[in-house]
């Protein structure tokens, strides 16, 4: 029997179906990629110095995950107005999807009580799902370490 959706999706799990505006007002769905793998990466904040990191390592990395098939999109919970400064500041190539309501961040349990200097708040866990030609979970990462994560996940593509 297959397995379903759970509160916090797993590798071998059918993704969570999404549709959300890039940007650009575009909107993605997983649907639309079917056939592709689909690197969906989630980060807590644009232009901070470890998302910048991450962005650039994804962005250095697009043309070889575009060659092996693969999508990356970058989902945080900043307006379209600061991602489109983020990808202009840059120079990514990839799409960076609007989740303002955080819909997207609790659809796929990466929106979770965080703990810094004493203080307890809400907010994103960095995380990777790479969800495979099938929509199924190929991948789960939660608490991604930035550094080598975009590497780590292009070999694993």
């Amino acid at each position: 029997m297959p397995k379903t959706l759970t509160a916090e999706p797993r590798a071998g799990d059918l993704a969570p179906d999404f549709s959300a505006a890039d940007e650009t007002g575009r909107v993605h769905k997983l649907k639309d990629y079917r056939g592709k793998t689909v690197v969906l990466y989630f980060y807590p904040k644009d232009q901070t110095p470890g998302c910048t990191i991450e962005a650039c390592d994804f962005r250095d990395r697009h043309e070889k995950f575009s060659k092996k098939g693969a999508v990356v999109l970058g989902v945080s919970p900043d307006n379209a107005s600061s991602h489109e400064n983020f990808k202009r500041k840059q120079k990514l190539p990839f799409p960076l999807l609007v989740d303002e309501d955080k819909a997207l961040c609790r659809l796929f349990g990466v929106w979770q009580k965080k703990t810094l200097y004493g203080r307890d708040f809400m907010g994103v866990v960095r995380s990777t799902f790479v969800i495979g030609p099938d929509g199924r979970l190929k991948d789960v990462i939660r608490k991604v370490s930035v550094a080598g994560h975009a590497q780590a996940i292009l070999e694993a593509v």
